[in-house]
């Protein structure tokens, strides 16, 4: 055997494939053992809250990425435009309202901001669409019914909050902000790909957010499970005690979490220690500012952007949820 061909054989000789029949063969032989070694009941518990989560935000999460794939492709960002009134002061609240109507997750709705700034949208218009369209899409209202049963006031509550927190950043962001601030490679003439399949856009957009979603899903399962079995039930108590510490908590959480919107409202109710207000906030702040959007919206509009709209996003995020939890909510669980 010449030495290419030893070579060529020894780099393909063990893949990920022999590794899963490797781990099965040990598992199977072990599994007295492992059966003994995992027999804990902190072990069970968080499996059984995993699998709760997990099984019951599959079925959602499919529907959800094939429309977001349906409208990327089948509804460009100059239709959009076009239907928003001339005036930005307008055209905010509308295009916080059509994120109800235009499904999508965290990361797809910032290219589609993008796109919407260059096709001569205002920022703040298309910041505004940004930061509605994960967080109150009927998707999301449906899950989050699922999540909190008999409670409707938690559907309410989320999408009033949510969408005050698109409107009133928006607003602030058209009052303060600056053209200079957004990195011009993200308010450039668009020009995209001549020609592609309006098809293949969508198969290749619904792919992309089923990765993502399924695998942010799988992180707040796990999350979720270690929270419910590490933490114990007297610090989540104190958190019932103190409403400020509670809001900051799950806030922070959020932000640290980055969950996707099509699954995070099952983590919080698996927090049922939680008081609803903070388990709200913690709906509202995720889809608008978490490290995975930071990160994007650092890489689509530049670091001088992200430095201040996280910021002020994060601070009017926690302030709307508030407003409107209180209210609606009370300080129940």
């Amino acid at each position: 055997m010449t030495a290419p061909a030893r070579t060529r054989w020894r780099r393909g000789s063990i893949g990920s494939l022999q590794v899963l029949c490797v781990v099965l063969l040990v598992a199977l032989l072990a599994q007295s053992y492992l059966v003994d070694l995992f027999d804990v009941a902190a072990l069970r518990t968080g499996s059984t809250v995993f699998v709760a989560v997990v099984v019951q935000a599959l079925p959602f999460l499919v529907p959800g990425v094939l429309l977001s794939g349906a409208i990327m492709a089948f509804l460009p960002a100059e239709r959009l435009r076009r239907l928003l009134p001339r005036r930005p002061g307008l055209a905010v609240p509308v295009a916080g309202l059509a994120g109800a109507a235009l499904p999508g997750c965290e990361c797809a709705s910032v290219p589609v901001a993008r796109r919407l700034m260059q096709n001569q949208v205002a920022p703040s218009v298309a910041l505004a669409f940004l930061l509605a369209s994960p967080a109150i899409n009927p998707v999301v209202l449906v899950t989050t019914a699922v999540a909190f049963p008999g409670r409707p006031e938690m559907v309410l509550a989320r999408f009033g909050g949510s969408l005050a927190t698109a409107v009133v950043t928006g607003w602030l962001w058209q009052r303060f902000g600056r053209a200079e601030w957004i990195a011009e490679r993200a308010l450039g003439r668009l020009s995209g790909p001549v020609g592609e399949s309006r098809w293949r856009v969508f198969t290749e957009t619904a792919r992309h957010d089923l990765v993502e979603a399924g695998g942010f899903l799988v992180i707040g399962g796990l999350a979720s499970a270690v929270l419910n079995v590490v933490v114990p039930q007297s610090w989540l108590g104190t958190l019932g005690g103190n409403l400020v510490l509670g809001v900051l908590v799950m806030a922070v959480l959020a932000v640290v979490l980055a969950l996707c919107s099509e699954a995070d409202a099952f983590v919080a109710a698996s927090l049922s220690a939680v008081p609803l207000v903070p388990r709200l906030v913690f709906l509202v702040v995720g889809p608008a500012v978490d490290l995975k959007l930071i990160a994007l919206q650092t890489g689509t509009f530049g670091r001088r952007f992200a430095l201040r709209f996280a910021p002020l996003t994060f601070l009017v995020a926690i302030g709307c949820a508030v407003a409107v939890g209180l209210p609606l909510l009370g300080s129940g669980r």
